[in-house]
């Protein structure tokens, strides 16, 4: 970290075993990502704690290029638990950080939609968003549906390299063609 911890304490004393706890477990943070500059911790304890024990806040402040992240726990008598519990939260909070940072998160892929633009005995053409053309076999149209298929119907497809060009491993038909208009079965 480039600034050092900084732990604070409201309302009560820590002792040194904590302190030594919370020191260990935000070093700790380093491992999950290296880009961490800053963190703080702040322990509260109840107004008359050491009559009635807990509960007792922690949160865990910390500071990364651009951003700042915070993670607040609160455990009913045990302090340990709430530090375990924080920090805990606080590196899957940091793990979350780092692959956003490296573009890790995985993103929702969706296949592309086209057109039936061909028809034969057991294999077609569609029409790509992008205007190619691309192979299917009935095999390859989801549920059985090859039969259904007409010229104009919207299918969603997944393309891989065959070998003699571009064709569709799945076809999933998402409308279907009615009175020369396509009735659609989604938002699409």
């Amino acid at each position: 970290m480039q600034r050092p911890l900084k732990i604070t304490a409201r309302d009560f004393q820590l002792s040194a075993a904590v302190e030594t706890e919370i020191r260990e477990k935000a070093a700790g943070l380093e491992l999950y990502c290296d880009r961490l500059t800053g963190c703080e911790v702040i322990v509260e304890a109840p107004v008359g704690h050491h009559r009635r024990g807990g509960p007792f806040r922690v949160r865990v402040d910390l500071s990364v290029p651009r951003s700042k992240l915070s993670v607040s726990r609160q455990s009913e008598e045990d302090l340990s638990v709430a530090i375990r519990e924080t920090f805990d939260a606080a590196r899957r909070r940091l793990e979350d950080y780092t692959r956003r940072i490296r573009r890790d998160v995985k993103s929702r892929v969706t296949q592309p939609i086209g057109l039936v633009n061909r028809l034969f005995e057991d294999h077609g053409f569609l029409e790509a968003p992008d205007g190619r053309e691309i192979y299917f076999h009935r095999n390859s149209v989801l549920g059985g549906r090859f039969d259904t298929l007409t010229v104009g119907t919207r299918v969603r497809f997944a393309e891989e390299e065959g070998e003699q060009g571009a064709q569709a491993s799945t076809v999933d038909v998402i409308g279907r063609q009615r009175n020369g208009r396509q009735r659609q079965n989604s938002d699409f």
